[in-house]
């Protein structure tokens, strides 16, 4: 609890320091506005309704790639871990991908999908899908050997196993991979939208910036960064629940 307040302690010590420097000038409007009046903007814009539908399509967008990121990325490191084969030619692949400019192949979505929402749901989905797969299989290779053997001793058939033993033992790390996968899935849409999109929060955010408009980038900035961190302390809220109660048993 006292790594928390201090967390928080920092952040409001930086939120008032750059509201201090924007006052006081030292910081050009033009360049930043006040922390306080990205609040402001943003309590504005979300009452107007005047983004409702970008915000909408962006999360809406996130959502899905973030769904089957987990789903094919969990899947991917269950059939990895069971095929250790198929493991070792895929390993260096696993270890280099995000060497890989992955927004080099938004052209290739686009002839295959067309100007729509499915190539930025793409880029979101190859962002994050990996992570989730080295942390499914992160998780998979820690599970004690003792606690196979023990498995193997009480006759437990596979499917017992993996329900009983493995997936108790690996959520926390899978956690992890799903942790990675939101931040991987904002990132990748939103960049997408920045590129080539003509609504959603990037390109909003992109059109305000190339027209100077502080009052709308910001804000929007600022709206995802707090959807992220809610997200985000949601999930770590749930994981310290899961770990105190696996502690219990």
């Amino acid at each position: 609890m006292r790594i928390v307040w201090i967390r928080m302690g920092v952040i409001a010590a930086t939120v008032l320091a750059v509201e201090a420097l924007c006052q006081s000038g030292i910081i050009d409007p033009f360049t930043m506005i006040p922390p306080s009046e990205m609040i402001a903007e943003l309590v504005s814009m979300l009452v107007s309704g005047e983004h409702h539908d970008d915000i909408a399509l962006t999360l809406t967008n996130v959502g899905i790639a973030l769904v089957l990121a987990v789903t094919v990325g969990f899947a991917a490191g269950a059939i990895l871990f069971v095929m250790p084969r198929v493991r070792r030619v895929v390993d260096p692949l696993l270890a280099s991908y995000y060497a890989i400019p992955i927004f080099v192949f938004y052209p290739l979505f686009i002839v295959l999908f067309g100007l729509n929402r499915y190539p930025q749901i793409m880029i979101g989905f190859l962002l994050a899908v990996v992570a989730m797969i080295i942390n499914t299989l992160n998780g998979f290779d820690r599970v004690p050997r003792v606690l196979l053997k023990t498995a193997r001793v009480h006759r437990l058939g596979r499917m017992r196993t993996i329900s009983l033993i493995i997936l108790p033992y690996a959520t926390l790390y899978i956690f992890t991979g799903l942790k990675l996968a939101v931040a991987y899935s904002f990132i990748g849409v939103i960049a997408a939208e920045f590129i080539l999109s003509g609504d959603g929060m990037g390109y909003e955010i992109n059109f305000a910036y190339n027209n100077f408009d502080n009052q709308t980038m910001y804000p929007l900035i600022l709206l995802i960064l707090i959807i992220a961190t809610v997200i985000n302390m949601g999930l770590y809220t749930w994981e310290k629940w899961f770990r105190q109660r696996q502690t219990e048993r």
